[in-house]
């Protein structure tokens, strides 16, 4: 019987773009929930148009501290999704160390602004490369292990609500996140037969560096229509949902408290998506 207080204990969990963010609180929410952690961050610039800053090492290195404050084991690498070679080395790493690989939340990407016509093709490029190749190399690193350890398990990928419903002024990236769907799906019915859920969560505006970003206000007051298509919701909202609200989505997947879900796309919107 799964223990309640600790539905993860004995499994070990891959999270990347670790080192802040939603990164760092799933890493922390699935410690405290029993899971050993591999984690990777690039901990340095990924795309040259993004209006917010990078992580750095020393948010990588507070991501391993409050990990083992759960007192939970974590195997950490500054390692850019991009690396598939750095990701396969890692995952090699992670099953000599713990033996196995049970969990993965595809977290890692970016997201900048500009109207789709008017991007450079090095912008389009890098949210390209780090968003949906990215997340494909995860994948290839990970998902062969899990299937030759013979548990099933459960893969995460964090899409967006603009995965979903496309908006403008950051095409590009809702690009990146349909691709993500479309992914999610394929590789679910690929991997049903061994027993490895796949599904996709889809945030609205959260309290992260990312979502914090300034420069969308220049594209809303360059093109103030482009404001209608940013409803807040359903529900009442104050603020940016906390990252430790996703959390409780991805901590709900990775367990056997979601063992009929695969293929789902899961709103984290307050109703958004239905606005």
């Amino acid at each position: 019987m799964t223990d309640p207080v600790a539905p993860l204990a004995g499994k070990v969990a891959y999270v990347t773009g670790a080192a802040r963010g939603q990164g760092r609180s799933h890493c922390i929410r699935l410690a405290r929930a029993g899971a050993d952690i591999v984690a990777i961050d690039a901990c340095g610039p990924v795309a040259e148009s993004n209006g917010y800053e990078p992580a750095k090492p020393e948010d990588l290195a507070e991501t391993i501290n409050l990990v083992e404050g759960e007192g939970r084991k974590i195997l950490a690498e500054e390692i850019d999704v991009r690396d598939l070679a750095g990701q396969q080395r890692i995952v090699a790493n992670a099953i000599e160390q713990f033996g196995r690989l049970d969990i993965v939340v595809a977290n890692a990407g970016v997201l900048n602004w500009g109207r789709v016509w008017e991007i450079s093709a090095e912008q389009w490029q890098e949210t390209l490369d780090t968003n949906l190749t990215g997340l494909w190399n995860t994948m290839k690193a990970a998902v062969p292990s899990m299937i030759a350890a013979g548990n099933g398990g459960s893969i995460i990928n964090i899409s967006s609500a603009a995965g979903i419903k496309a908006v403008p002024g950051c095409g590009h990236y809702c690009a990146t996140k349909f691709g993500v769907v479309g992914l999610t799906n394929s590789l679910a019915v690929e991997l049903g037969e061994y027993g490895i859920r796949v599904n996709s969560v889809h945030p609205y505006g959260t309290d992260t560096p990312m979502g914090n970003d300034l420069s969308m206000y220049q594209v809303f007051q360059e093109h103030p229509n482009y404001i209608f298509s940013y409803s807040p919701g359903a529900l009442p909202t104050e603020s940016l949902a906390a990252p430790d609200l996703i959390s409780d989505i991805v901590v709900w997947l990775a367990s056997d408290a979601s063992s009929l879900i695969t293929a789902a796309q899961i709103p984290a919107d307050k109703g958004y998506l239905k606005i």
